[in-house]
């Protein structure tokens, strides 16, 4: 039998009791695609998480009800800026270091892609409602799964060929922050109808490193969007 390739994904911290946390989607779509899921723990020990790194063959940053904090880079904190966990903020970024530095793939989904573009240097919309003009709704509750606007695909993306489609396909939206300067070796690959970045991915063609704003795994078991 073949061995599953050890996909880390990084915890979440539900703030007020100091418990880690995921989504049991992630890891469920991880096993059915035909990985094996590893948590990683939240640690500022350096040491800890690239010995974690060395041991797993790609990465997963997940989504969680916090923001990036905007002093990564550069900007002063909005009003509607939600929670910040710095603990977590440098766990990500360790982890993204050290994955980068073995060439491992990593998918960032949501705040996961939010990260991601911060590690590259890139900069966010910290509020999408109060800071872009004509926004659509980007926040859409419950159902979570519902696939609930349109966003358009770069012609020759990996989003392109991973989703096998067209333009005008339908995503779900659970954000209330975007990519705003697109990072250091990063290409945005698909727009939602106001501009909103809604994926990117790495511009050198050996690298397998890629963003979606919207949540993949809460439709592992059908499309990774809907027409």
């Amino acid at each position: 039998m073949a061995m599953r390739p050890l996909i880390g994904i990084t915890m979440r911290l539900e703030h007020h009791t100091r418990r880690f946390y995921l989504g049991r989607d992630y890891c469920e779509a991880i096993y059915a695609a035909g990985g094996l899921p590893i948590h990683i723990p939240l640690t500022t020990e350096r040491e800890q998480i690239d010995d974690i790194v060395s041991r797993i063959d790609g990465v997963l940053l997940p989504g969680c009800d916090s923001d990036p904090d905007p002093t990564l880079y550069g900007d002063d904190p909005h009003p509607m800026l939600g929670i910040v966990l710095p603990e977590k903020d440098a766990t990500d970024l360790a982890v993204v270091d050290e994955a980068e530095k073995r060439n491992l793939p990593i998918l960032g989904i949501c705040f996961g892609m939010q990260i991601l573009n911060v590690a590259r240097g890139g900069s966010l919309i910290q509020d999408i409602p109060s800071q872009v003009e004509g926004a659509i709704n980007h926040q859409q509750g419950i159902p979570r799964e519902r696939n609930s606007h349109r966003i358009r695909i770069e012609s020759g993306s990996l989003i392109r060929e991973l989703s096998n489609t067209h333009d005008n396909v339908m995503v779900n939206s659970h954000h209330h922050q975007a990519v705003k300067v697109v990072g250091d070796g990063l290409q945005a690959t698909s727009w939602t109808s106001d501009g909103v970045i809604e994926s990117i991915e790495d511009s050198r063609p050996d690298r397998n490193v890629f963003g979606v704003q919207w949540h993949p795994e809460l439709s592992w078991d059908g499309t990774i969007m809907g027409e």
